[in-house]
């Protein structure tokens, strides 16, 4: 039997995901058909509703939705309720949903496993202060940096998101169970509470046995927040672009000598050539300029993962969306 997910967004003709999903499921051997969802900006819930009620297994959910869906479900892990938006839904038996962020890990897994950056201890600046910047900062935080600057173009935003994380920065403090929460079942009539329960933790896949995650004990991370006129005379071993304003050719407007010499960047944006923030890296002598197409790859495996208790390969994945 072939299971049934997608991608729903708006607007959504030029996803990748269809792509990804098809080469994981060709390489794992897993039944499953992966389409795209033109959603409706006023009425997800509908769209969600009729995909659970024809049978639909899980959801990628992109912009403008993140937020719409975190605000439908209770049953949520703790990265989705860390970053306010859910981008992967599971369906469980009896139409359950639990929703879920993989942004974050994605990130993670393409710095730290496919291009070996070590984040403990570094120097990081973080660009941005809106929903990409908060669906990674739980992760970055628990990756132990030594210090970690979140810098807005309205310095507010930046030091509320970092007050917001502050004591969990401060104690090393993110736990990774969840308490019992009420569950809501989306079905063909609507939103429909369900029973109260224990729930997965964020380990947990769709189905399959559990993950349980290494052990490791908590650091204290320097968390702050500011304008980007707070960065002059700072250094960054890792520079992290957020914001949107490479999809109008700009880069964020910072110092020409944050990079710390050997550093690198990072823009979660992603292209056939070089992105504007990659090549400012560049041009200040950056070690590596990574977009974010990796990033890409691997918060879609991680869905699949929580799916199908199966984690397929990413790397020749990555190579051929890059034409390798």
């Amino acid at each position: 039997m072939t299971d049934r997910y997608a991608v729903i967004g708006n607007p959504i003709a030029h996803s990748k995901s269809p792509l990804i999903h098809a080469a994981f499921a060709a390489q794992t051997g897993e039944p499953i058909e992966y389409g795209r969802i033109l959603g409706n900006p006023e009425d997800f819930a509908g769209d969600v509703r009729r995909f659970v009620a024809e049978g639909g297994r899980g959801l990628n959910v992109t912009v403008p939705f993140k937020t719409d869906a975190f605000e439908l479900l209770e049953d949520l892990s703790d990265r989705a309720r860390s970053a306010g938006a859910v981008n992967t839904l599971i369906v469980r038996d009896g139409g359950l949903l639990r929703g879920d962020n993989t942004d974050g890990v994605g990130l993670l897994r393409d710095l730290t496993e496919n291009h070996g950056f070590a984040l403990a201890g570094k120097r990081v600046l973080l660009l941005g202060a809106g929903g990409a910047a908060r669906g990674v900062l739980r992760p970055l935080l628990e990756a132990s940096p030594a210090r970690l600057l979140i810098a807005n173009r309205t310095a507010a935003k930046a030091e509320a998101l970092a007050a917001e994380f502050s004591h969990a920065a401060a104690a090393g403090d993110f736990a990774l169970s969840t308490p019992a929460v009420a569950k809501v079942a989306v079905t063909a009539e609507g939103v429909v509470d369900s029973r109260a329960g224990a729930i997965a933790t964020d380990a947990e896949p769709g189905r399959g046995k559990a993950q349980q995650p290494a052990s490791r004990q908590p650091t204290s991370v320097a968390l702050q927040g500011g304008g980007l006129d707070a960065l002059v005379g700072e250094r960054f071993d890792l520079i992290i672009n957020a914001t949107s304003s490479g999809l109008e050719g700009r880069v964020p407007e910072i110092p020409a000598d944050c990079l710390a010499e050997g550093g690198w960047v990072y823009d979660m944006l992603y292209a056939d050539q070089p992105t504007p923030f990659c090549r400012w890296g560049q041009a200040r002598g950056a070690a590596r300029a990574l977009d974010g197409l990796g990033m890409l790859v691997e918060q879609a495996a991680e869905s699949f993962w929580l799916w199908r208790a199966v984690r397929p390969d990413t790397a020749p994945v990555i190579a051929r969306l890059r034409g390798g």
